[in-house]
């Protein structure tokens, strides 16, 4: 490792963590065992900047993957947690925030008249599909290969060889009989797509618009327009996982930006402006389906919580249209440089407003079996270069970098220059 990258705090932290936390951590790719190195200890953030455990500074492109499209720390925001915080915590009782969080949702997403908010992407999944089941009064659900919805039992499922395969448990512990009414079919496939729609009835097609948890893989041309089509025809509702999208990729989400609209949406991170909390929502003739509105039972102590909501509405209210053009042109300046940087290396760089994946790939990846075949070793190498330079990427080949309104022109020229130095290392 270079001198310039010290790490003995977190050292002693992770071996501390080992022996009270599996792993040393609380969810998986914290591990950086991807990249192949032990993970650095965060002790403080500061706009798009992180600072270690031992004192490191790092521009940072994950940004807790994705809620802090501010960056760190924005002063509005943290003002109205604390604001928040002082009143209370939590009630188990309605709150004004909750009421006013969900009507500016249902302002900014099209296909959104009602939500429910959850603490968590996984519980807001999870009861979409269960709402969707109850509606359809149908069980099989279609996903995609590569996408990832949360960690319920009958999502946690991976693609085998064909075009339409039963879903199989993707880790120990799953049942079989947890993700036997799971189809999954490739990414961008329409052929896999029509077979399984004409072989099975669906209660529900489950699909990220802006998939980025095989790294990000946008939708061909036509592809979102034929979900909705062949859900339709199916009699299967069409829910979007915009858990990532969600007003990032646009204002509304991507449902905004592709014009394609969803029964249910999905959504979380953004939404808790750092902060645990995320939802589910659709018309009022889905969602009032719901308890106590309707059967559909679904709860939480924390859903919609007084401090989480305070996050959310800071966040959004700093989301205009010219934070979205800002967002677009650091984008399009990051992807744009990076693909300099690479030069003519094996290495493709995919983008969208707020979303960057640089795949260490011949080709452009447009599946989830594309993103598989890159060079991970080749990836983590430049990861551990990127790191001993002062930048912080994301630990795993297979998620996307996260620009936000807090990077400056001044640390994007800096990205830029190590991460053509990291190339240099990795060949």
């Amino acid at each position: 490792m270079p001198a310039s990258l010290r790490d003995t705090r977190s050292a002693e932290l992770y071996a501390r963590a080992l022996n009270v936390l599996p792993g040393g951590v609380n969810s998986p790719v914290r591990a950086m065992r991807a990249i192949g190195r032990d993970p650095l200890f965060v002790v403080r953030g500061e706009g798009a900047e992180l600072v270690d455990a031992d004192g490191n500074r790092f521009v940072d492109w994950v940004l807790s993957w994705g809620p802090l499209i501010h960056g760190h720390a924005h002063p509005e925001i943290i003002a109205a947690v604390v604001a928040a915080a002082e009143d209370g915590t939590s009630f188990g009782a309605p709150t004004i925030g909750e009421v006013e969080l969900a009507e500016e949702v249902t302002r900014r997403m099209p296909a959104v008249e009602m939500v429910r908010m959850t603490s968590s992407g996984t519980e807001a999944a999870m009861s979409a599909i269960r709402l969707a089941r109850a509606s359809t009064g149908r069980e099989r659900i279609l996903k995609f290969a590569g996408a990832y919805h949360g960690h319920s039992d009958g999502l946690l499922a991976e693609a085998g060889s064909g075009l339409a395969t039963q879903g199989i448990p993707a880790s120990p512990g799953v049942p079989v009989a947890a993700t036997a009414n799971t189809i999954i079919v490739p990414w961008n496939d329409f052929d896999a797509v029509r077979e399984a729609i004409s072989e099975h009835e669906f209660a529900a097609i489950i699909a990220e618009p802006v998939p980025a948890n095989m790294g990000l893989v946008p939708a061909a041309d036509g592809f979102l327009d034929l979900l909705r089509e062949q859900a339709s025809a199916n009699g299967a509702l069409l829910i979007f996982d915009e858990v990532i999208s969600g007003f990032r990729v646009a204002r509304g989400g991507a449902q905004e930006s592709t014009g394609v609209l969803p029964d249910l949406v999905v959504m979380g991170k953004i939404i808790g402006g750092g902060l645990p909390a995320a939802a589910y929502g659709g018309s009022h003739t889905l969602m009032e389906m719901i308890a106590p509105a309707g059967e559909v039972y679904q709860a939480g102590t924390l859903s919609g919580n007084p401090v989480a909501t305070a996050a959310g509405l800071a966040t959004l209210a700093l989301l205009d249209e010219s934070a979205y053009r800002r967002l677009e042109a650091t984008t399009d300046a990051l992807a744009r440089g990076l693909r300099e940087a690479a030069g003519d290396r094996p290495v493709q760089v995919q983008s969208t407003c707020g979303l960057v994946t640089t795949f260490f790939s011949e080709e452009p990846v447009h599946d989830y079996a594309g993103a598989k075949a890159c060079d991970a070793a080749a990836y983590g190498r430049w990861c551990r270069a990127l790191l001993a330079r002062g930048v912080y990427p994301p630990a795993s080949q297979f998620e996307a970098w996260f620009p936000s309104l807090a990077h400056t022109e001044e640390q994007l020229e800096r990205t830029l220059a190590v991460a053509a130095a990291a190339f240099g290392e990795v060949w």
